[in-house]
């Protein structure tokens, strides 16, 4: 009897530790995928760059998020995630599983696009500043490769400098995105809307080709001319026309554009300015207008600019493939942001004598300000 009794008190002691080895198997199995204890509200977890699994589990053991860490180890370890922990920062959310915590380690920080968003006429230092406080690189460095010609040539840019060819347009980039990577989508950019317009007006690009002689260069060139003498969209056509005319028609006989922001530009955008432009004090002044070292100085410069001056958008580029016609000359501001247009200096200095001697006068070595059209003194361009 009592050895019966030691048999039943031996298999019911085993049968209960299989039991008990069963149910501690299915709850280990079933440790992935059980809820954590922690966190008890959404949380951040920083794992350095470098950091091991070792380094991790501790910070996850401190904040109570992991309160079984060999479980948690060993659930890494067999499968083969915890040599695959990517840096970043996380964010740790109550009734994640160990599963869902290890798989969002492997997988890395959600990406975060920076928008930057390019509005028409910005220069190409504009961009670059623009860019940089959006925190997607540098300003510095992404200046050095707009002016290199190692980058223009590789990106088929024909010119020193990518001014022009930065189509103004809204971009997401990832947080320190190579210069280059941004360079290339803001080209690639203008290249397709410049593809767009020439396929719809074909034969417009005939004739400026026939009778100026313009390339694409020459078009963005000439639409970033447009681009900074009017923030009027109904305008652009119009002020295309003007110069398109000034470069053709007999009694416009200088060919200069005489357009104050080209000045502007050749003053504060290259690395390399006139002595005139060294005393450049945010002004134009007679200096300036005098200055023929300024290859961008279209008041001593026939033609178009040696570049671009800004980086146009769609609507001063279709102004410029198909401009208005028009017999008129000259525009000159309206202090509304608009333009009064004229086909004879007569009437040109009628709207000058209302739109702008009638204003506060200013000092004599002074002009208007950058985008205003200067008030003339004498006739400008064409001989009586």
């Amino acid at each position: 009897m009592p050895r019966r009794i030691a048999l039943v008190v031996v298999l019911a002691s085993g049968f209960a530790a299989l039991v008990a080895a069963v149910l501690g198997l299915r709850w280990i199995f079933a440790y992935p995928d059980r809820p954590l204890h922690g966190p008890s509200a959404t949380m951040e977890l920083k794992v350095a760059e470098g950091a091991t699994f070792g380094t991790v589990l501790a910070d996850l053991r401190r904040t109570a998020v992991v309160r079984r860490p060999f479980l948690f180890r060993m659930f890494a370890n067999s499968s083969g995630m915890a040599s695959r922990l990517r840096p970043g920062t996380y964010t740790l959310r109550p009734g994640m599983t160990p599963r869902q915590l290890l798989e969002m380690l492997v997988k890395g920080p959600p990406i975060v696009l920076r928008r930057v968003t390019v509005p028409e006429g910005k220069n190409m230092l504009e961009v670059a500043r623009l860019v940089a406080e959006a925190g997607v690189c540098q300003e510095k460095e992404l200046v050095e490769h707009m002016r290199s010609r190692r980058v223009t040539r590789e990106l088929g840019i024909p010119g020193p400098t990518v001014e022009g060819y930065l189509f103004p347009d809204t971009y997401k980039f990832r947080p320190g995105s190579p210069p280059m990577l941004v360079l290339k989508t803001m080209v690639r950019r203008h290249r397709q809307v410049l593809r767009e317009l020439k396929e719809r007006h074909p034969s417009f690009l005939i004739r400026l080709r026939n009778r100026f002689r313009f390339d694409d260069h020459q078009i963005v060139i000439m639409a970033s001319l447009v681009e900074k003498e009017t923030g009027v969209p109904r305008e652009r056509p119009l002020i295309a026309g003007v110069f398109l005319n000034r470069l053709s028609v007999p009694q416009w006989k200088t060919r200069k554009l005489e357009t104050d922001p080209t000045i502007v530009y050749g003053c504060t955008v290259p690395s390399k300015v006139s002595d005139a432009c060294r005393q450049w004090k945010g002004r134009i002044q007679r200096i300036h207008l005098n200055d023929a070292e300024n290859p961008y100085n279209t008041y001593q410069h026939a033609g178009l600019p040696p570049g671009p001056i800004a980086n146009p958008g769609r609507d001063a580029l279709t102004a410029v493939i198909r401009p208005a016609a028009s017999a008129f000359l000259f525009f000159v501001s309206k202090n509304d942001g608009s333009h009064h247009f004229s086909a004879t200096f007569e009437e040109h200095n009628r709207a000058v004598d209302r739109y702008q001697r009638s204003r506060p006068a200013q000092p004599a070595s002074e002009m208007a300000p950058p985008g205003q059209v200067r008030v003339p003194a004498e006739r400008p361009g064409p001989s009586p």
